[in-house]
């Protein structure tokens, strides 16, 4: 199938103020694999088909993605094509062989050996942006650091951070430049408003926004079913929580529709609109909601804007964003 959008596929911006030019909007892979239900190998391959097809260049993914299921699933779909795409990386996160998150590692050795593995994966001699979070057992200048040397060596273009504080970020960039900090960032989740946004606008940082959808809350989404993590672990999806941000859900379906655009695109819209230094990514796993994401307005009117977020004030949304322990 192919999707005809010819303002996405011409469409770029800088992912950072001296960084790679990159689709205005990326694909993030993580629910190809897992979290979110019951994964389609066909229906995931021809998203990401119909996504190069549409012009879309920066693919995120992760090594614990299906502990490099997401990472070989990738592989495969840019058979042929790895010239045209821009993969982003995130490692660090370690995992059980039960499938529990277990903390983060950021050893300079662990990383390596980790990238060593990814590119053993994905099929390929280097990865575009890499990007860890932080251990708090070492420092973020050594891990930082053993990112420097993959640079220098050829094996990484660009050096990143994922969910990092704005100590973090500043420390970190002195060591070696970063060029994009990962983070979530939807009409519910606006904590890197604070400080990450700022320090990252001063240091000319760009940002690829995760969770843009809130995953999935925003467009109705229970997060329940077979596979699906959601319901179970995420506090937003839970009980007095789900009912009350439903309503906050509807409120910004009725403010997509005055708008004449649909629900996502009015969440992703509002996510492109904050500054041309944040690409959001969107999560889709099927060709009918890659379009849709793709049909979303890159920045919407001053009138659009307020009224979407009329719809979903910052702060009437309850439950904590992050995983319950």
């Amino acid at each position: 199938m192919t999707l005809e959008f010819d303002e996405m596929t011409f469409t770029t911006r800088l992912l950072g103020r001296n960084g790679p030019s990159v689709s205005a909007i990326g694909l993030g892979c993580m629910g190809m694999s897992e979290f979110y239900g019951v994964s389609d190998h066909a229906a995931s391959r021809a998203t990401i088909d119909a996504a190069f097809e549409a012009g879309i260049t920066l693919f995120d993914t992760g090594d614990f993605y299906g502990m490099g299921d997401n990472e070989m699933l990738l592989a495969e779909a840019m058979h042929g094509n790895r010239d045209r795409a821009f993969i982003q990386v995130k490692t660090g996160a370690q995992r059980s062989p039960d499938g529990a998150f277990i903390g983060v590692d950021g050893r300079p050795k662990t990383l390596k050996t980790a990238l060593a593995y990814s590119l053993k994966r994905l099929k390929t001699d280097h990865v575009d942006l890499y990007m860890t979070g932080l251990d708090p057992a070492v420092p973020i200048e050594e891990t930082v650091g053993a990112l420097a040397d993959l640079v220098e060596q050829g094996f990484v273009r660009y050096v990143g951070l994922t969910n990092v504080d704005a100590d973090t970020i500043r420390r970190a960039h002195e060591t070696h430049p970063l060029t994009a900090v990962q983070a979530e960032y939807s009409l519910m989740s606006r904590d890197i408003e604070g400080d990450v946004l700022p320090i990252c606008r001063e240091l000319g940082i760009g940002i690829t926004a995760y969770g843009v959808l809130s995953r999935g809350l925003l467009t109705g989404s229970k997060g329940s079913g077979a596979g699906d993590l959601r319901s179970t672990f995420y506090p937003r999806f839970q009980g007095e929580n789900l009912d009350h941000n439903e309503q906050l859900a509807n409120a910004l379906a009725q403010a997509a529709h005055i708008e004449g655009i649909l629900t996502a695109q009015a969440a992703i819209g509002w996510v492109s609109s904050q500054g041309h230094d944040i690409v959001p990514l969107v999560g889709a796993r099927t060709v009918e909601r890659l379009g849709e994401a793709l049909g979303s307005p890159l920045q919407l009117s001053n009138d659009a804007m307020m009224v979407i977020e009329t719809a979903v004030p910052a702060d009437k949304v309850r439950g904590s964003r992050h995983m319950a322990h």
